[in-house]
């Protein structure tokens, strides 16, 4: 199978305070020979300072997180780490209960998530918690990595049982793809190097699994949608006449001569041309960045979307979505927000809370209607005009909003719809 050695997988790591996902994360850096040498000579040398036989692993995440306990970098770290197949961007977050957020910013892009539960404790509430966010956030890939299976003598029996807790949870849960492997990541077993002590394990080390893992398919290729951020009107020697409708491709496929309708106006037009940076192109798909020219002369502005005739968002003013409030101060009752939603700023108003799910039991609660930080509830929203939505499920770019106060203009809430 080939690989494209461009693609780049987005994943985040998820799991409780002592589960090892610090060394995990360095055991992948390590063993893929990804540090630069003056880290980990510093690293080495911390590690003997510390007293630690070999090098603490643990150390080359949790330099970040000092200064994250600082105030200074921002609560998800991103790591940066390739591999002669693959690209990938590490999101790793805080796993307790008060970072709930945290893991809804971390994740939000993510193509998969790694939940590592240690083999002693099994699933426990907090691997229930970080699973049910990985699916709300419609994660399309789960890769379950029980830890420390050193400390249970490598047995199966152990890793086993993780894998029956897991599946009997997960089996109500919305996630398509859910992988187990059984690993020591202090010790590098099945992490980069497949482990020598696990032959009853036949699947691949966690490296293997993330550098093959077929992620192309994760985009939404079917609805095509095409938010426009700018009218390019360049007025040069060449353009004279050139109006381009520059933006993000959010999902599907758009080709010359194809008929499109802009929403909300109901326009319809045909593509003339698409054009990159420096080519013009037939065809052109998510999430590539291009300008695109239509034979008809329509008024098109920001905000604007440009959909196949045939296969139309839903164009609404209310708006159903579980969202979760990332702010320190409470929403307030009917308070007015600026909705960001693709390239469309609009005004909105929370008209009410349906319920609010509690994060530990993951039951629905509908008589706390608050909402405060980390809390993640299904609300009504009004918004002053239509946004061109669809369901998250079905299109995580079109499907996802965020809510921003206009006196602080801090983003207040990230929110699914439904």
């Amino acid at each position: 199978m080939m690989i494209d050695n461009n693609q780049l997988l987005r994943f985040t790591t998820a799991g409780s305070v002592d589960d090892g996902k610090s060394t995990l994360i360095g055991r992948l850096l390590y063993d893929s020979k990804s540090i630069f040498e003056d880290q980990l000579e510093a690293v080495e040398n911390t590690s003997k300072r510390k007293g630690h036989e070999g090098v603490d692993l643990a150390l080359f995440t949790d330099g970040l997180r000092d200064e994250r306990e600082q105030g200074i970098t921002i609560d998800v770290a991103y790591r940066y780490f390739t591999t002669p197949k693959r690209k990938f961007i590490i999101a790793d977050t805080p796993g307790h209960i008060q970072y709930t957020r945290n893991m809804v910013t971390g994740a939000s892009t993510a193509n998969a998530a790694l939940i590592l539960v240690d083999a002693r404790h099994g699933v426990i509430e907090q691997t229930r918690r970080h699973a049910f966010i990985a699916s709300l956030l419609q994660i399309p890939h789960i890769i379950v990595c029980v830890n420390k299976m050193d400390l249970v003598d490598y047995k199966e029996e152990a890793y086993n049982n993780v894998l029956s807790q897991f599946e009997e949870f997960s089996s109500k849960l919305l996630v398509k793809d859910v992988r187990f492997i059984p690993m020591s990541a202090l010790l590098g077993d099945n992490v980069v190097n497949r482990s020598e002590h696990m032959d009853w394990y036949q699947g691949a080390p966690l490296l293997h699994t993330l550098e093959t893992m077929h992620i192309s398919s994760d985009i939404n290729k079917v609805d095509a949608r095409f938010p426009v951020q700018t009218v390019l009107r360049p007025q040069r020697e060449g353009f004279i006449d050139y109006r381009g409708y520059a933006g993000r491709i959010a999902s599907g496929v758009f080709r010359t001569g194809d008929e499109v309708t802009v929403m909300p106006s109901g326009f319809t037009s045909k593509i003339k041309s698409i054009d990159a940076y420096d080519e013009i192109l037939d065809e052109a798909f998510a999430p590539m960045s291009v300008s695109i020219t239509l034979e008809d002369d329509i008024d098109i502005s920001r905000g604007d979307m440009l959909v196949r005739s045939n296969n139309k968002p839903e164009a609404s003013q209310d708006i159903e979505v579980m969202l979760c409030w990332l702010n320190n101060v409470d929403a307030k009752p009917r308070a007015k927000y600026t909705i960001k939603h693709t390239s469309n700023d609009q005004k909105a108003m929370i008209k009410e809370v349906v319920y609010k799910i509690d994060i530990n039991t993951l039951e629905r609660n509908s008589e706390d209607k608050t909402l405060s930080m980390n809390s993640i509830s299904k609300v009504k929203i009004r918004t002053t005009k239509p946004l061109m939505i669809d369901s998250y499920r079905e299109n995580r770019t079109t499907g996802s909003i965020i809510l921003v106060d206009d006196a602080t203009n801090e983003t207040v809430a990230a929110g699914m719809i439904v």
